[in-house]
């Protein structure tokens, strides 16, 4: 039986298999896609191709906390007014978008950029855990807290609890907190709403 996209030009099947390549679109919604912007007006498309090029262009991560930036360090590492006593370790930089829009965190932050999840042969040294533990441990560091922001989910508890090991391995007495349970059991950190990570973030509870 024939491919349905097989009588489609070539241009426009390269376009749905690159959209159905993005987390949460399957093939009918990648379709519905590239049908919208065969309508739309030239400068939309070229509109969308600058930003993707620009994205890859000039974004990179930020040699301190590993967050996206086109800066390095990033903002909120060269903010003088941040606490960097004090640092939050989430999964993903949506993540710290998230807890930013709360405004309750005035410390800096450490992205992970995953989980360890054996199932899907992610270990230890295939996250930025060894930067972590460097970060924490140099000599002239002055971080007193490590707040451990991965999500409520098995993988993010797992997590939480390798790092919590090898902090402590590292520097026995260093403060170690989890976020409060205010957040959702399975839910990720970007959908949260403001009150939920405020009250998550003063609630939190030491390891």
């Amino acid at each position: 039986m024939a491919s349905p996209n097989q009588y489609l030009p070539p241009s426009v099947t390269r376009l749905i298999d690159a959209f159905s390549q993005l987390p949460g679109i399957g093939p009918k919604s990648a379709s519905r896609l590239a049908y919208f912007l065969l309508r739309q007006p030239a400068d939309v498309t070229s509109e969308l191709s600058e930003a993707l090029r620009e994205l890859k262009a000039r974004t990179r991560l930020c040699s301190n906390c590993y967050n996206i930036t086109e800066s390095d360090p990033c903002g909120i590492c060269s903010d003088s007014s941040r606490d960097t006593g004090l640092i939050c370790v989430v999964e993903e930089p949506l993540d710290v978008a998230a807890i930013e829009r709360s405004r309750a965190f005035k410390g800096v932050y450490h992205v992970l950029h995953g989980v360890i999840s054996p199932i899907n042969g992610i270990g230890p040294d295939d996250i930025k855990l060894n930067e972590l533990l460097r970060r924490v441990t140099k000599v002239d560091s002055n971080v007193r807290e490590v707040i451990l922001a991965t999500n409520p989910t098995v993988e993010g508890e797992q997590t939480a609890a390798f790092i919590q090991r090898k902090l402590l391995q590292a520097q026995p007495k260093l403060g170690i907190s989890r976020l409060a349970r205010g957040l959702p059991v399975g839910g990720d950190l970007e959908y949260a709403d403001e009150i939920t990570l405020s009250r998550a973030l003063e609630g939190r509870q030491q390891m």
